[in-house]
């Protein structure tokens, strides 16, 4: 018999983690990109409300969750967590394999446990407008979800490729009642430049951000949302691994191995750092295995190093795992990951050695989302399916080494939305790209000087 771990919504978590506060060494700090000074909470005003500004720089432990956002959040959450019993037997493993579902959220992943704080904070300020871009559209359709509920206008720009690949999660921005537009488009400077260089141009959310950037600077009432990278949407995914904790306590089980996909980091941070932080404070032994795609791998051959956030070049520079701000990605399925670069948080945490970097090719994570499918009935999102792929693989490890160990991977969403990607698997259509040494260098090479 499966099981099937939920709390009631009396245990929901009231507070979000933030692990700076455990940290033994600092993060370094976002420079301007003009005086290469750290930013203050002045240079960020243009973009986000001041709550959010200050959540993003503030040093205390818990942030507490509003109790307006905490109401919408009862729509979905606590979300399950469950044994993946039949995907053990599968593999024949002495592990214990469970994962945390998000694909119950009302847009089918993890996004809507940032975009329902983010629209609350912006709608404190009497924000009417927001603007924001999206790779495959989780995060774009979440937004809009989240700012239907708090009426406020939503315009998304969403990278091309996935524009073309993912109808449905265009329809569900609509649905919601935004406006989006494929990038790079006609409606701003940066998206006309690189139209004007690559008409075929396939974007990059690096592409898309300088867009919703741009348009956000055009007027005094409009703000900027991301759904990844920055501190505190990381920090808002940490609802995840906080309830994690007490489903796991309450089956007297504790993980030795976390898994989470990466492309910003927002999810493989959700699952991963209450239970780092504990580790940190405990000083438990703990193996955190941040999984990235072949033909985006900012972690596994990216630099860490000061870099732009977007493309255009507008934004802070911020110290990451990084393939270069101009770095435009191979067209692959998983359109969630293909960011140039990694949070900062994360790729600190890599950079002192607590998170483990893997990188798969799409046709593997795809035959592993299958397998998973094939026993736990769920078909995940071409995302998850890499946070799979490291589950997988790290209990084949177990088997290998004959450990009874704990594994917990975050099964950030479903993939109900994106079987156009299965149909093109099926059909032999999908191909996997790796970057040379020499590629990588190109991309590196206009890297800022700092």
């Amino acid at each position: 018999m499966n099981i099937k771990t939920l709390l009631s919504e009396n245990e929901l978590p009231r507070s979000y983690y933030n692990i700076i506060s455990d940290l033994p060494t600092s993060i370094p700090p976002v420079l301007h990109p003009g005086t290469k000074n750290p930013v203050g909470p002045e240079d960020l005003s243009p973009l986000f409300p001041l709550e959010l500004i200050k959540q993003e720089v503030s040093n205390s432990r818990f942030i507490e969750i509003p109790d307006e956002v905490i109401d919408i959040y009862k729509l979905y959450r606590p979300s399950p967590l469950y044994r993946a019993r039949a995907l053990e037997k599968l593999l024949d493993t002495p592990a214990k394999i469970y994962y945390k579902y998000e694909g119950v959220s009302p847009t089918g992943s993890h996004k809507p446990n940032t975009a329902i704080p983010q629209a609350y904070y912006n709608k404190e300020e009497g924000i009417k407008k927001i603007t924001t871009e999206t790779g495959a559209g989780q995060w774009g359709s979440s937004l809009a979800f989240a700012c239907s509920k708090f009426g406020i206008d939503l315009e998304v720009f969403m990278v091309k490729v996935s524009y073309e690949q993912k109808p449905y999660r265009k329809a569900m921005m609509e649905a919601f009642g935004a406006k989006c537009i494929a990038s790079p488009s006609n409606q701003t400077n940066v998206g006309k430049k690189i139209l004007s260089e690559n008409p075929d141009s396939t974007g990059s959310l690096g592409i898309a951000i300088s867009e919703a950037v741009e348009r956000c600077a055009m007027s005094s009432n409009v703000k900027y949302a991301l759904g990844s990278v920055l501190n505190h949407v990381l920090m808002h995914q940490t609802i995840i691994g906080l309830e994690a904790q007490k489903q796991l306590e309450k089956l007297d089980a504790k993980p030795d191995i976390i898994v989470g996909c990466t492309g910003g980091g927002s999810n493989f941070s959700g699952i991963a750092l209450p239970f780092l932080g504990d580790s940190i404070i405990n000083n438990d032994k703990l193996i955190l295995k941040a999984i990235e795609p072949s033909a985006c791998p900012s972690l596994t051959k990216g630099k860490y190093a000061y870099d732009f956030g977007d493309t255009g070049q507008m934004t802070p520079l911020t110290k990451m795992h990084t393939l270069g701000s101009q770095f435009v990605p191979s067209g692959f399925h998983a359109g969630g990951l293909r960011y140039h670069g990694m949070a900062p948080l994360v790729s600190h945490l890599v950079n002192e050695g607590f998170i483990i970097p893997e990188a798969y090719n799409q046709t593997d994570i795809f035959k592993a989302g299958l397998l998973f499918a094939r026993a736990e009935g769920i078909i995940p999102a071409p995302e998850a399916n890499h946070a799979v792929k490291g589950a997988i693989e790290s209990a084949l490890d177990c088997k290998l080494k004959g450990e009874k160990k704990t594994i917990l991977f975050n099964l950030c969403g479903h993939g109900y939305f994106d079987m156009q990607a299965y149909i093109d698997y099926f059909d032999n259509k999908l191909f996997d790209h790796e970057y040379s040494d020499n590629e990588i260098a190109m991309a590196l090479s206009g890297l800022p000087a700092v």
